[in-house]
């Protein structure tokens, strides 16, 4: 350890002299004890769990099991929300034959957008009990907005929900809704 020695010039002769009895701390105990309580508290010390979103999933059918027949989704029994790119979600309860930019609805993410759409469709459903929500992903969409939509699923109750690829007819009146095509990806 470095020592300081402190100088005394004595008013004879200008001789500088040291003193003797220095007083000398030792820091060692003290950054023993510092490191101590560190991993004390570290060790001790809880950290914040993850929050997880339980998401059932059916069970994996065996190749031995027939395959159900297509089911058809009443119109009146269930919502398309489609999620956008730069955080834009629309939404509509149409057909292939019936949907157009003017019928592909935009709305937002808070409680007076998508949650309302989601709880007035519910509402205005023939079967509630059957009410169903198709969510289909863009590949402009990103991460967060999907979780924010399975969020609204569960604050609205909606226990029927699926996820699926947007259908080619809904994406052609998505592009154009939302201004044109996206540039395709450059290649090397």
């Amino acid at each position: 350890m470095a020592e300081v020695q402190v100088q005394d010039k004595s008013a004879k002769g200008g001789k500088v002299r040291s003193k003797k009895n220095n007083p000398r701390v030792d820091m060692t105990p003290m950054v023993d004890l510092n490191f101590l309580l560190l991993m004390f508290f570290m060790f001790t010390s809880t950290f914040s769990k993850p929050n997880v979103m339980d998401l059932g999933l059916p069970a994996k059918p065996k190749p031995t099991d027939p395959k159900p027949e297509p089911t058809e989704i009443k119109l009146s029994n269930s919502i398309s929300i489609l999620l956008g790119k730069d955080n834009k979600v629309f939404w509509h309860q149409q057909d292939a034959t019936s949907l157009n930019d003017q019928t592909l609805m935009e709305t937002s993410f808070d409680r007076e957008g998508i949650r309302k759409v989601i709880e007035q469709a519910k509402s205005r459903a023939v079967d509630p009990a059957k009410f169903t929500v198709i969510i289909k992903p863009t590949d402009d969409a990103v991460y967060k907005n999907f979780v924010d939509i399975l969020d609204e699923m569960a604050i609205t109750k909606s226990e029927q929900y699926g996820v699926t690829d947007i259908k080619p007819w809904e994406k052609a009146v998505y592009e154009k809704k939302v201004g044109g095509a996206a540039a395709p990806a450059a290649t090397k």
